[in-house]
């Protein structure tokens, strides 16, 4: 039955990502315009991650932050707020930034749901039971982000993974696409813990 489910995942993964490619490309086009002329540097923010069954990858992002190599190669995250620039806050804020993933997505590196992706510095420190979010594709969205995201200890998301990954159902992404949504249009401080 997980299996059947988790192919039934994957072709929605593909359906939808495709579609909301063809039908927010006016956004990204615009999103990648304004980056051009408002911040010098690339366009998309990308990074080594680590997926399913520790499979690394190239993850997608708009740039929200200023170019800064040695902050990006050594994972600086304690610079990221004042690396982020007024139109990167704005996208942050919209989740725009995330939307170059549906690439991802449509390569099958990640799907729309599930455990977000980590960099390998973290994975490797994992134990058994840490290396359980790694048992599906790392999502967009997931069961952590709609449950606080960064009002959550790193340990909580990581359990809120778990559970996600033992508790799969086509039903369950169902719900954490729908609340994401509203996270979007409503913000995210209204959902916080």
């Amino acid at each position: 039955m997980k299996d059947r489910h988790l192919k039934i995942k994957r072709g929605i993964d593909v359906f939808v990502s495709a579609l909301l490619l063809v039908v927010l490309s006016p956004l990204l086009i615009a999103t990648a315009v304004t980056i051009i002329l408002t911040m010098p540097g690339p366009v998309f923010f990308l990074q080594q991650r680590v997926g399913r069954a520790e499979a690394p990858y190239v993850i997608f992002k708009f740039r929200s932050m200023k170019a800064d190599a040695e902050a990006e190669n050594n994972f600086a995250f304690d610079k990221d707020e004042e690396r982020l620039t007024a139109f990167g806050r704005t996208i942050r804020r919209l989740k725009v930034d995330e939307l170059p993933q549906l690439f991802n997505v449509l390569k099958g590196d990640m799907s729309l749901v599930g455990p977000r992706p980590t960099i390998e510095q973290q994975t490797r420190q994992y134990n058994a039971r840490e290396k359980q979010r790694l048992g599906m594709r790392p999502g967009m969205t997931g069961f952590a982000q709609v449950n606080g995201n960064t009002s959550l200890s790193w340990e909580e998301r990581i359990e809120y993974d778990i559970e996600y990954v033992r508790r799969f159902s086509l039903f369950l992404d169902m719900k954490i696409l729908l609340k994401t949504l509203l996270i979007v249009v409503l913000g995210e401080e209204r959902f916080k813990k």
